[in-house]
């Protein structure tokens, strides 16, 4: 099954990019790596005979590669366009859970209870209660400088 799968993700390495690494895991599996996308695909025997798990996830700054974000079993015996196919459906997902949404769109399958588009953490105007605290730290000791100072000259 290892041979298989290795010229299978040769083939399927191929047909999704022009640029690509193929390379096999400890666990027996095989990984196609595409740099220049930032995604990579793994292919692993599955629980039943002829089976393959499909798994697609990101490459991370740095080379580190971030874990599934989702995943398929498919038959070997359906060939390597059928395996194209949901390996371009797995890596369309990756890709939707980490695109930025635009200002007043909602990601698709996920519910906006409020209504309103998100507004990103620290990008608001309020300073906020952390930030407080140390100014008022900063402010104390440079208040005590100056109070030690006026009284020891």
């Amino acid at each position: 099954m290892s041979a298989q799968l290795r010229d299978t993700a040769g083939e399927l390495a191929e047909i999704l990019w022009r640029e690509h690494t193929v390379y096999r895991e400890r666990s027996g599996g095989v990984v196609i790596r595409g740099e220049h996308v930032q995604r990579w695909i793994s292919l692993a025997p599955a629980g039943g005979q002829g089976e393959v798990l499909v798994r697609a996830g990101r490459i991370l700054d740095g080379g580190t590669t971030a874990p599934a974000r989702s995943e398929a079993v498919v038959p070997l015996s359906a060939g390597t366009g059928v395996l194209a196919a949901t390996c371009r459906r797995l890596l369309a997902e990756a890709a939707a859970d980490v695109e930025p949404v635009a200002p007043g769109r909602a990601v698709p399958g996920r519910s906006n209870q409020s209504g309103k588009a998100a507004r990103a953490k620290g990008g608001g105007k309020h300073t906020s209660f952390g930030s407080w605290v140390i100014l008022a730290c900063v402010a104390g000791v440079i208040g005590l400088y100056v109070y030690n100072t006026a009284m020891h000259g």
